[in-house]
């Protein structure tokens, strides 16, 4: 199995953001936030050192949710500070952005990196359409006809123009070209049937970026695999990812304690805004349909009233001392049967010389027992 570290990047440094849309920036001290980024950025280096096979990096917008509004920038600055990590964008919003540009970069940071680069190429979640005025109706679409391009982008060899439904270009012809041949590896979001599909068309790794529950977690996999062989290739572990938060101490009722609080954080100080703007998203266009409708609004909600307890017991968080999360980590995988794990521990407000020490914990005591699986 292999691993990964992913960093929201929040602005921890409040006692209230309110649920207003967009959070109003006053809020933001720039020398707070010029050492958050030294903070987090080195932290996200140390990872390599730990024995983290990955780093993550993503995009979110007008919140102190997460200060990446461009991934590419902080993924620039990791390639400097790592030599061995893959540079996991998780990703760029596609369609948010111009597909071309998002090749661009894409291929730029792969060649920096010597072939390093894992390209998310996501869909986004649905306040990132308020954040850009973009109309979440086509993000599906738009997603569809964008990957297609962007991939021709990594690969073709002489000029081409592209007549799309939605993009429309005279002559492209990227520089530079990726490193990776003939691309770097597609990660893609399988949170529904329809984007596992999207994946396995693809040959995208699939992301069960937050893991709902088991159930669902087989259920989706199943999809993607059945999907990939009726498209001519087989999925291996190494292409199913699961992400999760994780609290590692050797107390256990610190690392308890100190996960609670920061999912508290989370879901309270950093997410005001964001649940006001999907909820205008969520209720007032197609972006789900009827049926994950009500389940995405109530999903806030629910999130908050679980206990860590309940969470651990339901296989949807790591958090106890180093034994305890070997466990955790075997008893998930004989569930799910991945071969990748995205773990955060800069879970809202979770001090940040917790998430040195718990890296270190987990590459020496917590990796060499789980690698195998």
């Amino acid at each position: 199995m292999r691993f990964g570290y992913m960093h929201l990047m929040p602005y921890d440094a409040l006692s209230d953001s309110g649920d207003d849309w967009p959070v109003a920036n006053r809020r933001f001290d720039p020398a707070t936030g010029a050492d958050l980024y030294d903070t987090y950025i080195e932290n996200m280096a140390f990872a390599e050192t730990c024995g983290l096979d990955w780093v993550g990096c993503n995009e979110h917008h007008m919140s102190p949710y997460g200060l990446m509004a461009n991934p590419n920038i902080i993924a620039a600055a990791l390639i400097q500070r790592t030599k061995t990590a893959e540079i996991a964008v998780l990703g760029s919003l596609v369609p948010l952005l111009n597909p071309i540009r998002v090749a661009e970069e894409c291929a730029m940071l792969d060649v920096m990196s010597r072939g390093r680069v894992i390209a998310g190429l996501l869909r986004g979640i649905p306040h990132e359409y308020v954040a850009y005025n973009a109309a979440p109706d086509e993000s599906r679409a738009r997603l569809e006809e964008a990957v297609n391009l962007i991939k021709k982008c990594w690969t073709a060899e002489e000029p081409f123009g592209w007549e799309g439904e939605y993009y429309q270009f005279r002559a492209v012809s990227i520089w530079p070209r990726p490193f990776q041949k003939p691309h770097p590896r597609i990660l893609m979001s399988g949170s529904s049937e329809e984007s596992a599909v999207f994946c396995a068309k693809h040959h995208a790794i699939l992301g069960l970026v937050t893991l709902g529950d088991v159930d669902s977690a087989r259920h989706l996999i199943k999809v993607y695999k059945d999907a990939a062989k009726s498209y001519g290739w087989e999925p291996t572990p190494d292409d199913i990812l699961v992400g999760m938060s994780c609290s590692l101490d050797n107390d256990v009722d610190r690392a308890k304690e100190r996960i609670t609080e920061g999912r508290k954080f989370l879901g309270t100080v950093l997410g005001g805004g964001i649940r006001t703007a999907q909820k205008l998203v969520v209720q007032k266009t197609r972006y789900f349909d009827e049926a994950k409708r009500e389940k995405w609004v109530d999903a806030p909600k629910q999130a908050l009233a679980a206990t860590i307890d309940d969470l651990i017991d339901r296989h949807l968080i790591l958090c106890g001392t180093p034994k305890m999360v070997v466990q955790q980590i075997k008893d998930i995988h004989a569930a799910i049967g991945h071969g990748r794990m995205n773990l955060n521990f800069k879970v809202g407000n979770v001090p940040n010389a917790d998430t040195f020490q718990g890296l270190a914990m987990l590459g020496k005591e917590v990796l060499p027992q789980v690698r195998h699986l």
